[in-house]
């Protein structure tokens, strides 16, 4: 797999923001069929940090429904894999500096 395709986007959210702060790890979404080698070395070449750790989890994808005039919209969310990264002592990532 391409170091390119490993990452998909960054995930900012407040619980994110968080354990950047205090624990130095950062939030990712990356390709389901990434393992942690791969996932250390695009972050490391991307980002240029040095990684200490990486935690993955996969969340399931879930059904959803609404209700709209024409009666009942059944669907499904796709399921996607996130990657913990924690860098190494005084190192960051700026996530921000593209918007």
């Amino acid at each position: 797999m391409k170091i390119s395709e490993v990452l998909i986007r960054p995930i900012l959210t407040e619980k994110a923001n968080a354990q950047q702060e205090k624990l130095r790890r950062y939030a990712f979404k990356v390709n389901r069929n990434a393992n942690k080698l791969e996932i250390k070395k695009a972050v490391e070449s991307f980002y240029g940090v040095t990684v200490t750790n990486v935690n993955t989890s996969v969340s399931p994808g879930k059904n959803k429904s609404r209700f709209t005039k024409a009666g009942v919209i059944s669907g499904r969310k796709p399921s996607y894999k996130k990657a913990f990264v924690t860098v190494a002592e005084g190192e960051n990532i700026d996530l921000y500096s593209s918007i």
